[in-house]
């Protein structure tokens, strides 16, 4: 027995002393937006410790929030959808990878912790919805719930905001998909059977590992692994097709799962799989950097190292086509093994392609006769 297992601690994750539990981020990265910057001085926590007040109670807040519209065009050649919807802005999951992250900073939020914790509630999304699929100009095309955030997060078991705008999608029998992590999506199975039947329904789940140790320091808040590849079978099994996102792949973290990865998915009933290269643009270099020198000390130069070898030196590229493929030795070793895992697991399965024929009948709310 080697000295780590003996005295009880985990070699992969040697967490520092002022992890904030629960959370992703470690720390709120100021807004480049912003002209002044909060920060917590030591003199202020001293003053809460020797007062025994709490300096920060790590509480989630839900803010109410009231877009014109809901649907958004997607002009990125490298996300593969045309427009997306986002019931809430900011994710309670935390990953700390997020790419999503940066987009809080255009709401006067920092991409840190307040990503995590000041989500932003969409209460109309239903009626903005409904007002977009009425419209005479609109021609049906895919709409992608989560195209930013995900609309299965835990703010979704209050609110079903979600289950709201799937029953409008049913209504006017309007092709939607579907990108999340969490196995709450299972509690609309009843909605997304019947548009199922219509060829009107694709969900894609995210596994970016299967061991549940990472998954808690990358994701912290979301569904475990077990409960994530029982969704894919789920779904599977009520002929609702599943493409499972192995993404993002991390060097150091998770790229030697790969295989292992889409064997799993593969035998729960995925269809197809896709992936990314991990890529830390704008603030969530800084927030992932902060992270990992707390969370896993001993692995970080090696990972940051490695990230930056995909990306020309750096912690992002952001050139269209290649940002999300990554470049060099250890991208190329990447793409090979996805290429030999497709191979291997998926060589007889393909992805149907969804219905967009229907809305049109149905542009009223129901089926015209004449």
């Amino acid at each position: 027995m080697d000295l780590f297992h003996k005295f009880g601690v985990n070699p992969i994750i040697l967490k520092s002393k002022s992890y904030i539990k629960g959370r992703g981020a470690q720390q709120n990265v100021p807004n480049k937006f912003l002209q002044n910057i909060y920060e917590t001085r030591d003199d202020f926590l001293e003053f809460c410790r020797i007062e025994g007040e709490e300096a920060d109670k790590n509480k989630t807040q839900y803010i109410p929030i009231f877009p014109k519209t809901i649907v958004n065009k997607v002009n990125s050649p490298d996300v593969g959808m045309a427009y997306s919807m986002n019931p809430y802005q900011g994710c309670e999951h935390g990953c700390i990878y997020c790419y999503a992250r940066n987009t809080h900073e255009f709401w006067g939020y920092s991409a840190g912790l307040d990503f995590e914790r000041k989500i932003l509630i969409k209460k109309d999304a239903p009626k903005l919805l409904e007002a977009q699929l009425r419209n005479k100009r609109w021609q049906a095309r895919t709409i992608v719930l989560s195209g930013n955030t995900d609309c299965y997060q835990p703010a979704e078991k209050k609110f079903e905001i979600t289950r709201a705008c799937l029953k409008i999608f049913l209504k006017y029998r309007h092709p939607v998909g579907i990108i999340t992590k969490n196995a709450l999506v299972l509690r609309d199975l009843d909605v997304l059977k019947e548009l199922a039947k219509d060829r009107l329904i694709a969900v894609n789940v995210s596994v970016t590992s299967l061991s549940e140790e990472t998954r808690r320091i990358l994701e912290p808040r979301t569904t475990t692994i077990k409960k994530r590849l029982e969704t894919i079978r789920v779904l599977s099994e009520n002929n609702i097709p599943v493409n499972a996102m192995l993404a993002p792949i991390i060097p150091g973290i998770n790229s030697h799962e790969i295989m292992n990865l889409a064997k799993a998915v593969s035998d729960n009933g995925a269809k197809s799989f896709g992936f990314t290269v991990v890529r830390l643009n704008g603030a969530i270099g800084e927030v992932f950097t902060d992270w990992i020198r707390k969370t896993l000390p001993d692995k970080a130069d090696k990972v940051l190292h490695q990230i930056e070898e995909c990306h020309g030196g750096t912690l992002n590229d952001s050139r269209f086509g290649i940002r999300s493929r990554g470049e060099g030795k250890i991208a190329t070793q990447i793409h090979d093994l996805m290429r030999l895992a497709r191979h291997t697991y998926f060589k007889n399965k393909s992805f149907p392609p969804l219905n967009h024929e229907l809305h049109e009948q149905f542009k009223d709310g129901q089926l015209k006769l004449f």
